[in-house]
């Protein structure tokens, strides 16, 4: 049996579903379809879905714009993830609906952190020494 797996080792299925899923989320928060004042307060940027090998789950990364009160904006998406749960199910053909979990996208504040360390005089210094 030939499965059809990425250099990361996920299925191209579950890419695929995952990427639905990420746009019909982001085209909800985007049209503000979810009557939450603090969700239409922040926008909300949603930079990936994982889904479980089941496609029962779906770990959906988020990162309020501007970076402001993640763990409100976290918490308003918590609250209203049947109302998303069900839009979802019914925009993306699956036998199951899946289960979405909310977690802050950390990655940005880490590009940062490591932008920083590699702009910090000593590296520069070491980096300038490795080209003479």
């Amino acid at each position: 049996m030939r499965t059809n797996q990425t250099t990361e080792g996920r299925s191209v299925r579950l890419l695929r579903v995952g990427e639905q899923v990420r746009h019909k989320l982001a085209d909800i928060l985007m049209r503000g379809d979810v009557h939450d004042d603090v969700l239409a307060k922040h926008p909300v940027s949603v930079t990936e879905v994982r889904m479980s090998p089941d496609l029962r789950h779906a770990m959906v990364f988020v990162k309020p714009m501007l970076g402001r009160e993640e763990e409100i904006v976290l918490k308003a998406l918590r609250t209203n993830t049947a109302y998303l749960q069900s839009e979802i199910a019914k925009a993306v053909n699956l036998k199951y609906a899946a289960k979405l979990r909310f977690e802050l996208d950390e990655s940005f504040d880490e590009g940062a952190r490591i932008d920083a360390l590699l702009n910090s005089p000593t590296v520069r210094r070491d980096l300038d020494e490795e080209d003479v």
